[in-house]
Parts: C-alpha cells; sequence; structure tokens
C-alpha cells in the first residue's frame, strides 16, 4: 500500500534521520537481471529530472510522501519477511543524502539492496545493483509532451539528464546494469552514444549489461512498444527487459 494514503502526512526538513516515503511495498522486482525476484519497495518521493512519461508521477511532477525515520523505514522492511531483497528507488532517491545512511542498515541488516537511479548523482554506499537509468532526450519534457503544460522543467531536464562521469563512477564502482527507457529507434543513436562515452572513460561496461526497456505504463501502452523494444535489442546486441509489474498488475498503485 502507499504509505501516504494509510499514514497521516508527516512533512519536514531532512535533518539525517528521515526520508519521504511515498510508497513502501512488497511485490516482484518487475525490471532488469532480477525481475521476478520477490523484493521490498521503498519509493522516496522527489527527483531532480522531469520525464514526460514518469511511471511514478506522484514522486516527481507532484510529490506526496509521508516523513518516515529511518528506523521506521527498516522496521516496515523487516515485517516483510519473506524478502531478502530491498530496491530503493523513487523519484530519485540519491538526492536524499539520507539513503546512504539508510542504505547501510539494510546493508547490515543483511538484506540484498538494488538501488534505482538516473545516475547523475553518485553516492558512496552498500549497494549491491545499482540499477541506473540514463534518461534520453526523447524523455525531455517538450511543450506537446509536458503533463502539467507550463513549460518550467524543458530546459532545467534537457541540462542535467546526462552526466558521462557519474555514470562512470557507477559502472566503476558497483555492479551496475544501465536500463535505457525505449521509445522507438530513434533512441538507439543515443544509446550506443553513452555506452561508447562510459567505456571511453575506462569503465567496464558489457553489452549484457546494456538492457532496453520497452517504454509504457499501462498494458496496452506495451503492447505497442514492446516487440519493437526486442527487435532492437536483437539487432544491436543488448538485453531486453520486460516489465513485468505493468503486465501482472497493469498500472495499479503499489506493485
Amino acid at each position: 500500500m502507499p504509505v501516504n494514503a494509510e499514514t497521516p502526512t508527516r512533512d519536514g526538513p531532512e535533518d539525517g534521520d528521515g526520508l519521504p516515503i511515498n510508497e513502501l511495498f512488497y511485490s516482484l522486482q518487475g525490471e532488469g537481471k532480477l525481475a521476478g525476484v520477490p523484493s521490498v519497495f521503498i519509493r522516496t518521493s522527489g527527483c531532480n529530472l522531469r520525464c514526460w512519461f514518469c511511471d511514478s508521477y506522484h514522486t516527481s511532477w507532484e510529490p506526496t510522501h509521508a516523513w518516515m525515520s529511518v528506523d521506521e523505514i527498516v522496521e516496515a522492511v523487516s515485517e516483510h519477511t519473506e524478502a531478502a531483497h530491498v530496491v530503493l528507488t523513487g523519484g530519485e532517491p540519491l538526492i536524499h543524502e539520507t539513503a546512504v545512511t539508510l542504505l547501510e542498515r539494510l546493508a547490515t541488516a543483511g538484506y540484498h539492496t538494488t538501488v534505482e537511479t538516473n545516475g547523475t548523482i553518485f553516492r558512496d554506499a552498500p549497494i549491491d545493483l545499482a540499477s541506473v537509468s540514463p534518461k534520453l532526450a526523447s524523455s525531455t519534457p517538450t511543450p506537446e509532451r509536458d503533463p502539467k503544460g507550463d513549460g518550467e522543467w524543458e530546459a532545467r531536464h534537457e541540462e542535467a539528464r546526462i552526466d558521462i562521469s557519474e555514470l562512470s563512477q557507477f559502472v566503476a564502482t558497483y555492479d551496475t546494469q544501465l536500463k535505457f527507457v525505449v521509445t522507438g529507434p530513434d533512441d538507439m543513436a543515443e544509446i550506443t552514444d553513452i555506452v561508447a562515452a562510459v567505456r571511453a572513460t575506462g569503465a567496464s561496461l558489457a553489452d549484457d549489461d546494456v538492457l532496453l526497456m520497452p517504454e509504457g505504463q499501462t498494458r496496452e501502452a506495451l503492447d505497442e512498444t514492446r516487440k519493437r523494444t526486442a527487435d532492437l535489442a536483437m539487432e544491436y546486441g543488448f538485453r531486453y527487459t520486460p516489465r513485468l509489474h505493468v503486465d501482472l498488475w497493469n498500472d495499479a498503485p503499489g506493485t
């Protein structure tokens, strides 16, 4: 269940002990190398980018959350005794310094941690899998795609969406998958350029660590993009990843 649906909203400045939590729930990992693995998801609120197709709209365009201490978050995770995997996601979880404290606590408790990040903010933390989703030009909220229609984020998003230095540091430091949201064949030139730029820094990045994921927040949308994305993965020798949670539960929250 979304935390903000069952807990009174508590807000406040980040003081080194808390995080704004939009959802905390138990489900299956839907994307990437660990697709299908039972996991507890901790979804923080707030993001430094604004993808027009964001599948967690209420962490970015219109953030909602309940403020939870690290102790409260770890206790809530521990209630899901079936899970050994925890996914810290957002929004962009690494905009919050306290994410490092949370990851340290989870590591001490013996959890495998995946961090889902846009790759623009590197943090030194105990991360078992960095699931980095670099944002392509096709993600920019241009006037015809801006969900709010005010154009406030187009230039800010475009300027900040890719940082090769930060991406390379993730690849060099952690077990990393680069997971690209694909809207169509026109994305491939930028994807191959980013992969080449990361490799040019000396970071070791195998083709098997480059994942192509179809854009789509609903089953109907994925019906239009999954085969095209799979064909591109085969053409370029990269890995295809499904959006298992969408196939199973469509766009329901808490999945």
